[in-house]
C-alpha cells in the first residue's frame, strides 16, 4: 500500500474505522460494508482482504473474550457461544469454503471486483426493501450456508446469507458471539490459503490500520447495546441505499 497517495491513505483509514464499527455493532458485515469503498480507492481485492481478515480475527476474539469475562465475573456460567450449532453448520460449509478460497486465488482482480459489487448490490436491495434473505427449512438452510461459505471464501462477504440461518437456530443473546467464532474459523482457513499461496499479508499496513479498526470497534460496542433494544429497519435501509450507490458506481468505474 506504499504506492497510495496521501488522500487515498486517509480514505482507507476512515473506511477501516467504519469497518470496525459495523462489525462490532452488528456482528457481521464489516467486510461487506467496507470492501466496495476500499475497491473504489484502489481496485486490488487481494491487497485488502488479508488486512480485513486479520482485523476480524483480532476483534472477534477480543469481543467474545470480553463478553465471557463479564459473564464469569457476574457468575453467569452459560457461554455466549452456541458451539453445538457451529459444529453442525461447519460440516455443511467446509467444502464450499475451500472451493471459494481456490476461486479467489485464480480469478483476475477486475472480475473479482465486479462479482463483489454485484453481490453487494443484491444484499443492498434486500435491506432497502426490508426483505432480507430468510431460511426456515433444512434444505434452504443447507443452500444458504453453502452459498454463504463459498462467497466468504472468495471475498469475505458471505455473512448475510449465513446469518439468516443462524438467526433461526441460535438464541438472540448468543447470536453475535457465535457468529464471531464462526467468522474466526472461516477466516483462519482463508489465511492459511493466503500463506500457502504466498499472498502479501500487508503486515506494515496493520500498524496504522489496526488502530483505525479499534476506534470503530469501541463505538460499535455502544451501538450494539442500543441496537438489540431498537428496531434496526431504518438503519438497514440507509446502509442499503448507500451500498447500492457505491456498488453501482464501482461497477460503472470498472468498465468506463
Amino acid at each position: 500500500m506504499t504506492d497510495l497517495t496521501l488522500t487515498q491513505l486517509v480514505l482507507v483509514f476512515a473506511i477501516f474505522v467504519w469497518s470496525g464499527f459495523v462489525r462490532t455493532g452488528l456482528g457481521f458485515g464489516g467486510a461487506m460494508m467496507s470492501l466496495p469503498l476500499l475497491l473504489l480507492v484502489d481496485n486490488r481485492p487481494l491487497v485488502y482482504l488479508p488486512i480485513v481478515a486479520v482485523h476480524l480475527l483480532v476483534f472477534s476474539t477480543l469481543t467474545v473474550w470480553q463478553n465471557n469475562r463479564k459473564r464469569n465475573l457476574a457468575e453467569v456460567k452459560p457461554s455466549t457461544v452456541d458451539w453445538a450449532y457451529i459444529k453442525k453448520s461447519m460440516k455443511i460449509m467446509i467444502i464450499p469454503k475451500l472451493i471459494g478460497v481456490a476461486g479467489l486465488l485464480t480469478i483476475p482482480a477486475h472480475i473479482m471486483s465486479a462479482i463483489i459489487f454485484v453481490i453487494i448490490s443484491v444484499y443492498s436491495i434486500t435491506y432497502i426493501l426490508n426483505k432480507p434473505f430468510k431460511s426456515s427449512h433444512p434444505v434452504t438452510d443447507g443452500i444458504f450456508l453453502s452459498l454463504g461459505a463459498y462467497i466468504s471464501g472468495t471475498s469475505l462477504i458471505g455473512a448475510p446469507l449465513i446469518m439468516t440461518v443462524y438467526m433461526v437456530h441460535v438464541a438472540r443473546e448468543k447470536l453475535r458471539d457465535t457468529l464471531f467464532v464462526l467468522w474466526f474459523i472461516l477466516v483462519s482457513i482463508k489465511m492459511v490459503a493466503f500463506l500457502i499461496a504466498g499472498v502479501d499479508l500487508q503486515l506494515q499496513a496493520h500498524l496504522w490500520l489496526l488502530p483505525a479498526t479499534a476506534i470503530g470497534h469501541y463505538f460499535g460496542l455502544t451501538f450494539h447495546e442500543r441496537l438489540i433494544k431498537a428496531d434496526p429497519v431504518v438503519f438497514y435501509r440507509v446502509i442499503g441505499s448507500a451500498l447500492l450507490f457505491v456498488s453501482g458506481f464501482g461497477l460503472a468505474s470498472l468498465y468506463w
